[in-house]
């Protein structure tokens, strides 16, 4: 699924951003994109029901191994930040979560990009399929919304 907004597949929380988030030209610092959408796609994992704090109960580790974020435009301390984000593809190993970012008050377009990430062995380190119950989460996500 593409995220793009309303989309059913996906999940939406709006952020504030902060003084602290900002660079010294004012702006939100360019990192600080990819650390929305993080937060975001971890507070969506864990309305589908997943819980990391424990790794020993995981069926594998999810290492996200590629980042990308195109900015469309800027945005400042006190701008309200709506950031959803969603699964666009499931594969055998892997899956990418997709986000987008747009300003609150006048729907500005901020940001896009992606997280790649594989699901690997707990001991090997290697990757491994999904796990059957990961995937059956994610492909009953459209349910799960809140």
């Amino acid at each position: 699924m593409t995220v793009h907004t309303g989309d059913k597949n996906s999940y939406k929380e709006i952020m504030r951003v902060r003084f602290r988030d900002t660079d010294a030209q004012g702006h939100m610092f360019f990192a600080n994109y990819l650390v929305f959408a993080d937060e975001v796609a971890g507070n969506y994992m864990h309305k589908l029901g997943f819980d990391w704090s424990d790794t020993s109960k995981l069926p594998s580790y999810v290492f996200t191994v590629n980042a990308s974020c195109d900015y469309i435009h800027e945005c400042h301390a006190g701008d309200e930040v709506e950031v959803e984000v969603g699964y666009e593809r499931l594969g055998n190993t892997s899956a990418t979560l997709g986000f987008a970012m747009h300003r609150v008050s006048d729907g500005e377009a901020l940001a896009k990009g992606s997280f790649i990430q594989v699901f690997v062995d707990r001991d090997s380190r290697k990757p491994t399929p999904v796990p059957d119950s990961v995937r059956e989460i994610l492909n009953a996500a459209p349910d799960k919304q809140p």
